[in-house]
């Protein structure tokens, strides 16, 4: 086992890497002929994007995001049925046979022994999934197949034609059965002992409720679909007569296959709640905690065991206090932290009004500091993205359960921006100290950089570029993302550095209560109380972040600890490279390989230390 240790004293833990298996060497291969490494590495490069293809011509919504239409599939939802998950795992698994078949590892240039090693874990992890699928909730307030449906149609499916429109209604068509395949899974994973708490429900079946109201179904306003289909179809340069005829053949298919597909639903959900019960952590799961494990090891891409992370959050909680007493002193406050908390909790100094005007102000302010961002990029990044990045509110079917903030990254075509959601849901819940780190962390220089880059990288096979999926690497960067702008300068009001404390410690927390819930069976009730009494958050926010761990368990390990590693790589860089060492080549390395285990990470950091060091 690795073991890395950091080098920064505000990071004083051990973090040990996943054993994967590590690339062979950082140089070009010497144990071959030039032409048969090159001619190998091409082979290889063509094999990885053919796959890749395959895999994605396999999900209609995946060849959706990334901007493909294709008229067989832009018609169609993925298949969610038991048949459907064993051909996707008989496909990996033939598909990590033909990798070892068709392709020479030993033959490859390192740059293409990287992508093999990346391509290996992209199979291996799918398979392995496979063992834990109904371990899952397939329904919950985050997300899940009643709320992706809506949010699929109005933000992903594009109508720039008549045949464009088509597709969306037969999208509408296929919801029905859709959902039948849904509540069959519903079923299935609940004959294997696996039902979210009885708390979700209520979440879900008020957005599903929500999805089914308004024109055509009932009331004054237009029903969320009905109104996106309508704007959509409205801005086409066609005839009059055609605009109208599919706007009745919307009306048509929200009556005939949308309701009777989300009251089929409505109908399960109610039913399979009475028999829920109010126990949250996976633990109670036969295999539960092997199920943990697995998470943990599959999000951090670590072998941290659920006590160390546990020990690790702890101990990080501890050091943002200690920062936090500082800016209480800094701005004169006379109290303890307690009550230092409950002033930037309750002051409505620190909040936007709760009404349009408020909620207006608050989106206003964030591209604000989206822009003020911007024109910082060159002294910190050589690659900066191409894509444009537009700030939305969350909207309003789903705002009352959905997350504080997310991105949703760009087309790789350019048809699609990056999209920064902003929940102005609850005012109270976005306080203006928060709206810095909280920009920085979804837009620039956060998700939308990150993943941006990754995707118009060229000569990068597809799969890196649109398929990697390293929590730890994606959420590290977007915390690390808010800690990097306050070293050239910005947070200048203590108040808004204060903000990045709190979210540095939010995410501190995140790593003692998501292991409290599944491995320490802490009750929902204690894990709210742990994030009231150590933070400054709102009672909702606590509830909401509780609620998440426990239908997601260990993906919120994953910010804290990819941020440590990158800091800790930064760190040790610089000690060894001196005056050496450029900020802005550091983060070409750690942005344009894609994402990546946090062990091959340090592969590529160390890598480029020792490039400089032989200058």
């Amino acid at each position: 086992m690795k073991r890395f240790f950091l080098f920064l004293t505000l990071f004083p833990f051990v973090i040990s890497c996943d054993q994967r298996t590590p690339i062979e060497d950082n140089l070009n291969n010497d144990d071959f002929p030039a032409e048969i490494v090159i001619d190998e590495s091409k082979n290889a490069n063509q094999f990885f994007d053919n796959k890749f293809d395959e895999a994605v011509a396999r999900s209609p919504m995946w060849m959706s995001y990334l901007g493909v239409k294709d008229k067989k599939a832009y018609n169609k939802w993925d298949e969610i049925s038991e048949e459907a998950e064993k051909e996707d795992l008989e496909f990996y698994q033939d598909l990590l046979n033909e990798l070892k078949d068709s392709v020479d590892f030993k033959k490859l240039d390192s740059a293409t022994k990287v992508s093999h090693k990346l391509f290996e874990i992209f199979c291996q992890d799918n398979i392995d999934q496979y063992q834990w699928r109904n371990y899952k909730y397939p329904v919950n307030q985050m997300f899940g197949t009643h709320s992706n449906i809506p949010s699929f149609l109005i933000n992903i499916h594009q109508i720039k034609d008549y045949d464009d429109a088509m597709a969306y209604l037969r999208r509408l068509e296929g919801i029905e059965e859709r959902m039948g395949q849904l509540v069959d899974k519903l079923q299935r994973i609940e004959k294997n002992g696996v039902m979210p708490p009885q708390f979700v429900y209520d979440h879900v079946l008020s957005d599903c409720r929500n999805i089914i109201k308004g024109k055509p179904f009932g009331g004054e306003e237009d029903n969320t679909l009905y109104a996106d289909f309508k704007k959509k179809v409205e801005a086409l340069d066609i005839k009059e007569e055609k605009k109208k005829s599919l706007i009745l053949g919307a009306e048509k298919r929200l009556m005939t296959h949308v309701r009777p597909g989300y009251s089929k639903l409505i109908k399960f959900l109610e039913s399979q709640k009475s028999r829920a019960g109010q126990e949250d952590g996976v633990w109670r799961f036969e295999k539960g905690n092997d199920y943990y494990n697995y998470q943990l090891k599959q999000i951090t891409t670590t072998n941290m065991t659920a006590s160390e992370v546990h020990e690790l959050g702890l101990k990080e909680v501890e050091r943002i206090h200690g920062e936090m007493k500082s800016i209480m002193k800094e701005v004169g406050f006379n109290g303890t932290l307690q009550e230092f908390f409950a002033f930037m909790r309750d002051d409505p100094q620190f909040y936007y009004e709760e009404t349009e005007e408020g909620k207006k102000a608050y989106m206003d302010r964030a591209n604000e500091i989206i822009d003020g961002m911007r024109v910082k990029l060159d002294e910190l990044f050589i690659t900066k993205p191409k894509a444009e990045l537009i700030v939305k509110p969350v909207e309003a079917f789903r705002e009352k359960s959905a997350g504080k903030a997310f991105y949703q990254q760009p087309a790789p075509d350019g048809s699609r921006p990056g999209i920064y959601y902003a929940n102005t849901y609850d005012m109270k819940s976005m306080p203006k100290y928060q709206m810095e780190a909280l920009a920085y962390h979804e837009a620039i220089p956060g998700h939308h950089m990150q993943l941006s880059i990754a995707q118009e990288m060229q000569g990068m096979p597809k799969f890196r570029r649109f398929g990697g999926d390293f929590t730890a690497y994606i959420e590290g960067w977007g915390l690390y993302s808010e800690f990097l702008p306050k070293e050239i300068g910005f947070y200048e009001d203590p108040y808004s550095d204060f903000g990045r404390l709190a979210m540095e410690l939010w995410r501190a927390c995140r790593l003692v209560v998501d292991s409290g819930i599944h491995e320490k069976k802490w009750t929902r009730q204690e894990s709210i109380d742990y994030y009231k009494n150590n933070t400054p958050n709102a009672e909702e926010d606590c509830i909401k972040m509780v609620e998440r761990h426990i239908v997601m368990p260990g993906q919120a390990t994953a910010y804290k600890i990819g941020m440590i590693k990158i800091l800790e790589l930064r760190e040790n860089a610089k000690e060894k490279l001196a005056d050496k060492f450029d900020i802005k080549e550091f983060h070409e390395v750690v942005l344009t390989n894609g994402a990546l285990p946090l062990d091959l990470l340090e592969e590529f950091v160390d890598e480029w230390v020792g490039k400089k060091l032989e200058m």
